[in-house]
């Protein structure tokens, strides 16, 4: 746990998606976020489970230990190829663990997202967000992209059909130079592509305030571009993370308080 906080009304750039109640966020990651693939956990009070559809096809990392852990605690694993295993978080969330010894760097190797034109997907990543194309496979309709050999790469794969986004609205985001936002704006409008944030200035309690632009890709990934310098304040690890991660699931009494109304929580 790298960093966690709480919020009592919804995120004006719907970092939580388009609730509007109280939701917390936690980061989570192997390592500093200036370095390291970090994923975003939200959690809006009171919604119970969310529709998953077909956008967010999964991460992979190389850990044996986590592969090692898994077997431990009787977690369920499918080898999917040889050496690589298949297993699901709670709520249905698909990880691959590759069964090695875990890299010195960051040991997160991609994110998978399904797509509807393979083509047209690599064209938005590469020629107007200028990501590196790494490997294109034709035949298996996927493509890996990046935009440096040593971080976390984005692959893309054809789910032979629309992409629908059920009802967790995930996005990936990505720290560049302030002054390159309004350049990515404009470039966008020129484009006509779709901006679902206009740049916007985004306050954190006792924190910095970073300046974010939203954008969707042909299949409505969302993509959010982040002011790097605000960012590095704001992503800074939290010594008391884990503590205030703790203290706010321990006084979340809400599925015991669902369970004494025998009412179930909300699905999203």
């Amino acid at each position: 746990v790298l960093r966690h906080e709480e919020f009592e009304e919804g995120c004006k750039a719907t970092c939580n998606g388009p609730y509007d109640g109280k939701w917390s966020k936690t980061m989570v990651g192997y390592g500093p976020e200036d370095n390291h693939f970090v994923a975003e956990l939200t959690y809006n009070y009171g919604i119970g489970e969310y529709r998953l559809g077909n956008d967010f096809l999964g991460i992979t990392l190389v850990s044996g230990q986590a592969v090692s852990n898994a077997k431990k605690m009787g977690w369920p694993l499918k080898e999917v190829t040889t050496g690589v295993f298949e297993t699901e978080a709670p709520g249905g969330y698909k990880f691959y663990l590759e069964d090695k010894e875990q890299l010195k760097q960051d040991p997160v190797l991609k994110v998978t997202l399904g797509v509807s034109d393979l083509q047209k997907s690599v064209n938005y990543w590469s020629n107007l967000l200028g990501m590196k194309i790494y490997e294109k496979d034709e035949k298996n309709e996927r493509a890996l992209l990046g935009y440096a050999d040593d971080q976390c790469k984005l692959e893309l794969k054809a789910v032979g059909g629309a992409v629908d986004h059920g009802t967790a609205f995930g996005r990936i985001a990505f720290s560049c130079a302030r002054e390159e936002l309004p350049k990515i704006e404009a470039l966008m409008k020129k484009e006509n592509q779709k901006i679902l944030t206009p740049l916007v200035s985004l306050d954190t309690p006792g924190k910095a305030t970073v300046q974010v632009i939203i954008l969707a890709d042909p299949d409505g990934h969302e993509i959010c571009f982040v002011g790097d310098e605000a960012f590095r304040d704001l992503s800074k690890v939290d010594p008391n993370g884990d503590k205030l991660l703790d203290d706010a699931m321990a006084a979340d009494n809400s599925d015991k308080w669902f369970a004494e109304q025998k009412r179930k929580k909300a699905s999203a």
